[in-house]
């Protein structure tokens, strides 16, 4: 017999991220955050309602990879070019404050011998690496509900978060490859690097063919959306599979390549309504599915806290300061910290990374849960406060209407 319970889950899903979405936007908190309650409150942690599923999981991949192919369709991309040095000097601080702020916590409180099976330096270490992931999914979906994605700080934030990934990659290259000789850290920065070339090289073919082709074909714009969708797809895979770069990444700059065609606003369109509609709600609600809450001992729930803090603070001032020495105002400074904030889905993929290869102890994994849980529903919420004008108001921006 046929199980459709995946049916139940999805309407679950959809029908609580909307409820608490409108529930959160009443006391003037961004919606996301309601998505991400909903999926905290029905999946393991709490209720035990909802449990992610192999097909919430690729489902919610999907919804996060087109949430960052939008993203890069709407990217200004002669803003963008100017703020290239910008971006990469906030994404540098960025990582190093949070490295060493996750480092030095841990060498205070990870002192004695634990089920992890690297010596206790790789594993405080490996904490500081952690700290440094940025989850931009969450912060880009806030950005959009403010209207505030195409300004000089969302430009900023959207920029040195990709700059961050790769950062966060070789930094985990590093760490992993002192435990595991099979992982070349050479050949993993090549990677990286073929990665970009093969982009830029890629972007300016597919735009001079996408060019010709709207000349041709300009009676249904339906097919440029497929065409735009396939591009941003094998991107994506091609990011993963050959060159161990974050498909996200190559999502996002899909849409950059997309972007700077006549039919980038009409394709942004349609994936704004497909993402607020099904995939958004699904990708949020699946990062709260995520969550357990271990038990754990009263050091280690001191730690959890104050790792938390450490969390916070570092990427604020980590990335305030690469933002304000780079000529930002105050506020862009702060806005830019406040958009890092999140750890969200990244740093518990990386968490498990390193629990596989035992840089981690099973203790040590709660904390992180704590991290991921707290930046989550922290980022959207202080990343809107610190978008308000003088009068303390900031109108969202319009939702579109499911077609």
């Amino acid at each position: 017999m046929e199980n459709y319970q995946f049916l139940l889950d999805l309407a679950l899903i959809l029908l609580s991220t909307k409820l608490l979405g409108l529930l959160t936007r009443r006391f003037n908190m961004p919606q996301v955050v309601g998505a991400l309650l909903a999926g905290l409150i029905l999946g393991p942690a709490m209720i035990g309602i909802l449990q992610e599923t192999d097909f919430t999981a690729k489902l919610s991949e999907v919804g996060v990879i087109t949430l960052m192919f939008t993203a890069g369709l709407e990217t200004d991309m002669q803003e963008m070019k100017k703020a290239g040095k910008t971006c990469f000097i906030i994404a540098l601080i960025g990582v190093i404050v949070p490295l060493i702020g996750g480092f030095a916590l841990a060498s205070v409180f990870n002192t004695q011998p634990n089920d992890a099976k690297c010596s206790l330096f790789l594993q405080n270490v490996f904490i500081g690496v952690v700290l440094t992931a940025t989850s931009v999914s969450i912060t880009v979906e806030t950005l959009k509900e403010l209207g505030k994605l195409n300004t000089r700080a969302g430009n900023a934030i959207l920029g040195a978060a990709v700059i961050d990934d790769i950062l966060g990659i070789i930094c985990l290259t590093l760490i992993t490859s002192m435990a595991d000789s099979s992982i070349n850290i050479g050949t993993t920065l090549v990677k990286i690097v073929l990665f970009f070339i093969l982009a830029i090289g890629v972007g300016v073919i597919f735009n001079k063919l996408f060019e010709k082709y709207q000349e041709y074909y300009n009676k249904d714009m339906r097919r440029f959306v497929i065409i735009g969708f396939v591009f941003c797809l094998l991107l994506s895979y091609c990011a993963e599979k050959f060159f161990g770069v974050a498909d996200i990444t190559g999502a996002y700059l899909a849409g950059m390549i997309i972007s700077n065609t006549q039919r980038s606003k009409y394709i942004s369109n349609r994936f704004e309504t497909l993402n607020y509609a099904f995939l958004s709600p699904v990708f949020f609600a699946s990062v709260g599915l995520k969550v357990t809450l271990p038990s754990m001992t009263a050091n280690i729930i001191i730690f959890a806290l104050l790792l938390t803090v450490v969390a916070i603070l570092s990427k604020i001032v980590g990335c305030g300061l690469g933002a304000k020495l780079c000529g930002l105002s105050n506020k862009e400074s702060v806005q830019v910290g406040m958009g890092m904030i999140s750890r969200g889905e990244v740093a518990l993929i990386v968490a498990s990374k390193g629990s596989s290869l035992g840089l981690m102890s099973s203790a040590l994994f709660g904390p992180v849960v704590i991290v991921v849980i707290v930046t989550t529903i922290v980022a959207p919420i202080v990343l809107k406060i610190s978008f308000k004008d003088k009068a303390g108001k900031n109108t969202p921006k319009q939702q579109p209407a499911a077609q």
